[in-house]
């Protein structure tokens, strides 16, 4: 049975209203260090990615049922260990599906059209409409990497573009009526866009490397929503020069830390990430793809959801 739950990251209220609601004891602490924690008097542990939960915490730990990692990634806990220990581990990707998947269309669109390049010449003086003229989404083909909860949303909310929509997944039987799945065969041959939608693992890690790229048959447009591990920032630069890539469209960098909430802290950075933020063929945001008011309510909601679910399990067993 579930009782106490440690919250480690300040959340929509709603979470410790709905939990102490049913009837947990929620304490809260955001300042503490976690080893001037006694962590064995509580049976779950809610967190964001301000901390890791590594093997010596799972170990303090002993009395753990869960782990609960508000969003989609858990690569800030050592999941292996938890596994071992029987720790059951939650997150709610499910929560910011359609936030991530609005703004990968949002930024798409604004690479395309030419729409920031074009803000900063008009705010400086310049009026130029020929050199800005803009490529449609209808009629290209999308190829999405990673078909769970984002890519499927992604693949929804494009499907009014008349485009042609293909994924790729390590999974069989997960394309849909929005998206046809396919072999990386077929993704390398027919993509105009590549919309990246994967977990950051051992396999993913680096996986957007110039060897990838170059597997490609034509140019394409990047979207890298998901982590920036995932993609090498030199090989991507390289890629931009020399035209297998059009444009790219970065909401995740290589550079972040673990908690993904600074990349200028410290930060010596390579040429080739220079030479991006100088590029009129990228853009930008600060890792904020999934990070909406609404997103907010709705990840702590799932997340509720599923402790209550699991601790009915155990009153089962």
């Amino acid at each position: 049975m579930i009782k106490k739950i440690l919250i480690l990251d300040k959340n929509h209220p709603f979470i410790i209203y709905k939990l102490k609601k049913k009837g947990f004891i929620c304490d809260e602490n955001y300042n503490d260090p976690t080893n001037q924690i006694n962590l064995s008097t509580y049976d779950g542990v809610i967190l964001r990615s301000r901390l890791k939960i590594d093997k010596e915490f799972i170990e303090k730990a002993k009395n753990l049922k869960f782990i609960a990692r508000i969003g989609s990634g858990t690569e800030n806990i050592d999941k292996d260990h938890a596994i071992k220990k029987g720790i059951t581990l939650i997150s709610s990707p499910e929560g910011n599906k359609d936030a991530v998947a609005e703004h990968a269309i949002g930024m798409l669109l604004c690479m395309m059209n030419h729409m920031i390049h074009s803000h900063q010449q008009i705010i400086t003086g310049k009026w130029s409409r020929e050199t800005n003229r803009g490529i449609e989404i209808m009629g290209k083909t999308i190829g999405i990497i990673g078909y769970g909860n984002t890519g499927k949303s992604f693949a929804k909310k494009l499907s009014g573009f008349d485009a042609k929509i293909l994924c790729y997944d390590i999974l069989p039987k997960v394309g849909d009526v929005y998206a046809k799945q396919v072999n990386m065969s077929t993704i390398f041959k027919k993509s105009d866009v590549i919309s990246l939608h994967v977990p950051y693992t051992k396999r993913t890690k680096g996986m957007i490397n110039y060897d990838f790229i170059k597997r490609f048959y034509k140019p394409f447009y990047l979207i890298n929503t998901s982590r920036g591990g995932c993609l090498i920032t030199s090989h991507l630069a390289k890629a931009l020069k020399n035209g297998k890539i059009y444009g790219a469209c970065l909401d995740v960098l290589e550079y972040e830390n673990f908690s993904f909430n600074h990349i200028f802290l410290n930060q010596k950075f390579h040429k080739s990430f220079l030479y991006l933020i100088h590029s009129n063929k990228v853009i930008f945001t600060p890792h904020i793809a999934g990070w909406t008011k609404e997103s907010k309510f709705k990840m702590d909601k799932k997340i509720v959801e599923k402790i209550i679910f699991l601790n009915q399990k155990f009153h089962k067993t």
